[in-house]
């Protein structure tokens, strides 16, 4: 496998691993064929398992490389980091306030520019906008392993990376096609609906390769650039819904969080 994958172009590293991120929302999304409700506490869980991964994956995946990709180019490592982390919060923001989009929170908050566009469809760029910075960290991840010094071990952290995302994205895939069906649309809609707000990630991660790989200089800013972007969505979607409830159960959230930093720790460690 890793054989196969150091013979292919970086873009199509990214791509392959991507796929797969993408294949996990599908089945996650698939579950809408079997159930029609999903409960509160249930939700809070996986949006915060989805939080854990990205907050573990942004440190040990994108900025503890970026750091070293920026020693390596005899650059200020704390001063390219920190710009490109901020970038991406920015990015993120500014797409933020500017794409029509819903939360899936209980008050089904609206941002972004005035739109006429169905619920439903804002709904799904919720969660197309925070897959955005995963299909990006999954790209930079397979460029930084087109730079190092060891291929293998780095193509192995980078599988660490799209495993780590997929994980999470297969709750993610039930978190937005149940609500759907919620809302009225069919299971075969919400389905499709929902295994669509991951076809983002092999866009971004091709995107991202290509870039890294076409000017190296760019890479510790590409690295820190996605982890700021993910970052910006745990902050600013994922822990406050994880924490929309009616109750005082909170710790569903919490609970899912830890778990997701845990899993996401252990595979970065064990393959990187």
């Amino acid at each position: 496998m890793i054989g196969w994958l150091l013979s292919l172009a970086t873009w199509q590293q990214a791509l392959v691993g991507t796929l797969f991120t993408w294949g996990m929302t599908a089945l996650g999304a698939a579950l809408v064929f079997f159930f029609k409700k999903i409960n509160r506490n249930v939700l809070n869980l996986m949006l915060g398992f989805a939080s854990g991964v990205m907050i573990a994956a942004s440190f040990w995946s994108l900025l503890d490389p970026a750091i070293a990709a920026a020693e390596k180019n005899g650059s200020i490592p704390w001063l390219v980091v920190s710009l490109g982390f901020g970038l991406g919060g920015l990015f993120l923001y500014i797409a933020d306030k500017t794409i029509p989009h819903m939360h899936f929170g209980p008050n089904k908050e609206k941002e972004g520019l005035p739109s006429h566009l169905k619920r439903t469809i804002l709904l799904v760029f919720s969660i197309t906008l925070h897959n955005i910075p995963e299909g990006l960290a999954v790209g930079v991840a397979f460029g930084a392993a087109n730079e190092a010094a060891n291929p293998a071990v780095a193509v192995l952290a980078a599988i660490s990376v799209s495993l780590g995302i997929g994980i999470q994205n297969f709750p993610e895939g039930a978190a937005v096609s149940i609500p759907l069906r919620q809302e009225g649309l069919s299971r075969t809609k919400s389905f499709l609906y929902g295994q669509a707000s991951g076809l983002v990630e092999p866009i971004a991660a091709v995107i991202g390769a290509l870039l890294v790989t076409s000017v190296e200089p760019l890479l510790p800013y590409a690295l820190s650039f996605a982890a700021g972007a993910m970052i910006y969505v745990v902050v600013e979607e994922l822990i406050p819904e994880a924490q929309a409830t009616t109750d005082s159960k909170h710790h569903y959230g919490v609970f899912g969080a830890m778990t997701g930093f845990i899993i996401m720790m252990i595979l970065d460690v064990a393959l990187g």
